[in-house]
């Protein structure tokens, strides 16, 4: 067990077995021995090591009880196996810190996820996934207005969202799997707003469209992903509301309002309206000439949509602290800070006092 996390850590810190070595004053056969169960490192060698690697030593033998079923990775083909390694590295040890968490209580603090009552038992073309996005809507109490906050939303309907921070090449496109029958969803957590609820909402797609796709349609899943993706951030109803029922055509200024207004890029916003038949594919492919024209496919003008974060864990975390479920070294743990630094934000000592 403890060679395995050795090995997951020297993987996330994006080290090969010479340069951790080489960090630790020790050989890589050393190292390599480790991590194949074949020597036991020492308690200062350890402590090194999870120095090294930036890790708490208690991470080395956290029990391993968990496996992430059903890994789906939305990826770019250039993404390094380097890279892959430190990203699947950091989703394990938070998905395991998340379990660990969950295991503690007495009783989950989550409700598991369950599908809307009355969706469609079969999808038979792609219009019928606007009304599909407006039927989980209703279900879950959203309105038509925008979604404050996408991955609180998807938590509070018992989907775990993690954030990696580990792709720097931003190459990485999302992670979708299973633990224990609960929906895991990865996003970048350096990502744009838009690109993560995007991310998110295409992923709620694949849940709600599985085994309900007419063979004809199979191999466009992708596709009707992306449009549920879309439908689900801004319904037609309210693009119709906004931009109106037909259209000649549209300024990007209206389609970067909305995206500021419902957390949908721009792009994103065009294809709706030419989903919802507002305009026209000609319009269409004149501004989507124009964002190619202007680099706007890659980056769009104007300040990001801001990102969101999860604080979900951190939330159950103290919760399950204020109910003595575990003490404040294990609450660190989970956190992975040093005690005196959880303490201070605990207390919160570490903020300064407003004046007036």
């Amino acid at each position: 067990m403890l060679g395995e996390r050795l090995h997951r850590a020297r993987k996330a810190a994006g080290l090969g077995l010479r340069a951790l070595a080489a960090q630790a004053d020790l050989s890589h056969t050393t190292i390599s021995k480790f991590e194949n169960e074949l020597q036991t490192p020492s308690s200062a060698q350890l402590i090194k090591l999870s120095k090294i690697l930036g890790v708490r030593t208690e991470y080395f033998f956290r029990p391993q009880t968990l496996t992430i079923e059903g890994i789906e990775y939305r990826k770019k083909s250039s993404l390094s196996q380097k890279s892959l390694a430190k990203i699947e590295a950091d989703i394990s040890d938070q998905a395991e810190r998340w379990h660990e968490l969950l295991g503690l209580y007495p009783q989950s603090p989550i409700q598991p996820f369950a599908l809307p009552a009355g969706l469609p038992e079969r999808i038979a073309n792609a219009e019928q996934i606007e009304s599909l996005a407006e039927t989980v809507r209703a279900a879950w109490k959203l309105g038509l207005n925008c979604i404050p906050d996408m991955i609180d939303t998807l938590e509070s309907q018992g989907v775990m969202v993690i954030g990696s921070s580990v792709d720097e090449s931003k190459k990485f496109d999302g992670l979708a799997g299973m633990i224990n029958s609960m929906p895991l969803v990865v996003v970048g957590a350096n990502w744009t707003g838009d690109r993560q609820r995007f991310t998110l909402a295409h992923e709620l797609g694949h849940l709600l469209l599985k085994s309900r796709l007419d063979a004809a349609l199979l191999a466009d899943e992708e596709k009707l992903c992306n449009r549920f993706a879309g439908a689900f951030l801004l319904p037609k109803p309210t693009l119709i509301e906004h931009l109106g029922a037909k259209r000649q055509r549209l300024e990007v200024n209206e389609l970067f309002m909305l995206k500021h207004e419902f957390g949908l890029s721009m792009q994103g916003v065009l294809f709706r309206a030419l989903q919802t038949g507002i305009i026209t594919h000609a319009a269409f492919q004149s501004l989507f000439l124009t964002f190619s024209s202007k680099g706007w496919r890659s980056c769009e003008p104007g300040k990001p949509y801001p990102a969101e974060q999860t604080i979900l864990f951190k939330q159950l975390v103290y919760r399950a602290l204020a109910e003595d479920y575990f003490s404040e070294s294990k609450a660190a743990e989970l956190l992975g800070l040093p005690v005196a630094k959880f303490h201070q934000q605990r207390t919160l000592e570490s903020l300064e006092p407003v004046t007036h």
